[in-house]
């Protein structure tokens, strides 16, 4: 009889031991390591940074969506033609860039700009005009977008930098990897004869002047 209850204390204790010392690891862990107060955005210590960050958060968000637009409106010409693939292949970029934005304006709280539904028209019109101009139009589209996002991708790196750098480690990271793609299609948009468009700098001068036009816009309403 003693043994059979050694036995049935030692089978009870094998099954409640496991969960008895997660269960007591679970209530010592540091709450820092059992969860996080944010996922990449730290949390505003005060009213001027809330904005600050909101504002970033805003612009990035709108100007991925006119990317995506962009390319939308390209595809929409070129799609069938031997520069489809490239063109889509940088916009799948764009499509994970615009996700991950908004992603973090519902986890920020943060509304997107009010103007979203002209960047949809004025986008798509943007990228399909360029792409009647043929592969050359299209690229030199692409060349002047994505110099003035990188541009400004590279303010919001050194205005971080600036304010504290281990501070907004995630947010600098995700910009500078998003940077990093925009410079690519900048590359391959010079590298697939945007240059040899007729009046080249005169389209890459209009359309990044409407480039800075969205963006300080965007940033405050």
């Amino acid at each position: 009889m003693h043994r059979a209850a050694r036995t049935a204390l030692c089978n009870w204790s094998n099954v409640l031991a496991p969960a008895t010392i997660r269960q007591s690891l679970k209530c010592r862990m540091p709450p820092q390591l059992n969860s996080r107060a944010y996922s990449v955005v730290p949390t505003p210590c005060d009213s001027e940074e809330k904005e600050m960050l909101d504002r970033m958060l805003r612009v990035d968000h709108a100007g991925e969506y006119g990317a995506n637009r962009i390319y939308a409106g390209q595809m929409a010409v070129l799609g069938r033609t031997s520069t489809g693939p490239l063109i889509q292949e940088m916009w799948d970029q764009e499509k994970h860039h615009l996700s991950k934005f908004n992603e973090l304006l519902a986890e920020n709280r943060v509304r997107p700009t009010a103007l979203l539904p002209l960047w949809n028209i004025a986008g798509f019109l943007l990228g399909a005009s360029s792409a009647l101009l043929g592969k050359e139009g299209a690229m030199a589209c692409t060349v002047a977008v994505e110099e003035s996002i990188s541009e400004h991708y590279n303010s919001q790196i050194r205005a971080l930098m600036e304010r504290d750098p281990e501070r907004y480690t995630e947010l600098l990271q995700i910009i500078k990897e998003f940077r990093d793609d925009e410079l690519e299609h900048h590359d391959t948009g010079l590298e697939h004869d945007a240059e040899k468009i007729p009046g080249y700098w005169l389209i890459k001068n209009a359309i990044q002047l409407g480039c800075k036009a969205a963006i300080y816009v965007s940033q405050r309403v």
